[in-house]
């Protein structure tokens, strides 16, 4: 007897990067910020106060709110935080797609994309990309919704602003989630400067990959007040306190931190740029590249045996690329070291 729902026995569930257990490795695979987080995120820490931990959080991250609207040229109304974008990115799911049909995506996108779509009722139409895995902007009109990753993942391959725009503009009766978890580290433009003309634009966003703090659990999402109320609501009636207190502290003195963060991204970029040139694979807008090989699993299976982690997926079209997050120099130079061995 199984004691599970039927739901809960049809999900096949989001498959995370491997976290090694011990040291020396080389880990490229789940997209993190080699560098570490701003010295104001360690100052802000030191004046928190640990004893404020005995208190539940402010519920609705209003300090941390404030700072990223100063910082997007927004109003406070027009920001929802959770525990990680992928929170943000599941209430939105339930908020403006459970139970609706015809919500386009990319067949080549965010694993947990068809995992929310399941868990919640979403009836999501895979849209292929093109052969150059380049989404078709044209496919994108007149459905009950439209989530993107830009720049995409795995490909890293971005749309440009305009691009972007005239998805929103032919999807009026629905909801367009733009998922920019990687936009620092490219040159397309982001989608928050479109929030004040398009009612029905989500822009999600995430403190893991450009700020270095993928273990605090920060996302957040731009949008107009109705959308931003609606995430509230939901985030309400499933988790009132989704982001702890020192979280919040610490995405507020990173969001701050301009100049530091521009100098990583810029090196991130830089060295990025490196490895797409010995490699020769196509340029990325990420932080990581997406790397065609001749046989994706035996390299995977090479490098790891050398503790070099990156990742690799079996699946159509994509089974002989690898993707390699940009780690530091030094790092990079290990991977390209350990692939000319091969």
């Amino acid at each position: 007897m199984s004691y599970l729902s039927q739901k809960a026995q049809q999900l096949t569930p989001y498959e995370a990067g491997y976290q090694p257990p011990d040291q020396g490795w080389v880990k490229l695979n789940t997209n993190e910020n080699p560098y570490p987080p701003s010295p104001d995120v360690m100052k802000a820490l030191e004046e928190s106060g640990v004893a404020r931990l005995r208190l539940y959080p402010d519920s609705d991250s209003s300090a941390l709110r404030s700072a990223i609207a100063d910082c997007a040229g927004v109003g406070t109304e027009n920001i929802f935080c959770g525990n990680g974008s992928d929170e943000v990115l599941a209430l939105a799911f339930q908020a403006f797609f459970s139970g609706k049909n015809d919500v386009l995506t990319p067949d080549i996108s965010y694993g947990f994309y068809p995992v929310w779509g399941k868990m919640y009722d979403v009836g999501l139409r895979f849209l292929p990309l093109d052969e150059a895995f380049t989404i078709e902007v044209a496919a994108y009109r007149n459905s009950a919704g439209v989530v993107i990753a830009n720049p995409n993942a795995p490909t890293g391959i971005a749309l440009q602003i305009e691009e972007i725009e005239a998805i929103v503009r032919s999807n009026p009766q629905g909801v367009v989630i733009i998922d920019e978890a990687y936009v620092d580290f490219s040159s397309c433009g982001s989608a928050v400067d479109l929030i004040g003309k398009y009612e029905n634009l989500l822009v999600v966003r995430t403190f893991s990959k450009s700020h270095s703090l993928a273990g605090a659990r920060v996302g957040y999402a731009v949008g107009g007040a109705e959308l931003i109320g609606a995430l509230q609501k939901v985030k309400n009636a499933f988790n009132s306190y989704p982001l702890d207190m020192l979280s919040q502290v610490c995405a507020a003195a990173a969001i701050k931190d301009v100049a530091y963060y521009s100098d990583k991204r810029d090196i991130i970029v830089e060295t990025r740029k490196l490895v797409e040139s010995e490699l020769s694979c196509a340029p990325s807008q990420a932080n990581f590249i997406f790397w065609k090989t001749q046989d994706g699993k035996a390299m995977y299976e090479h490098l790891y045996a050398n503790k070099v982690l990156v990742r690799h997926w079996d699946k159509p079209r994509i089974s002989n690329y690898l993707r390699v997050t940009i780690g530091t120099r030094e790092e990079m130079e290990v991977f390209l070291q350990c692939v000319k061995k091969y």
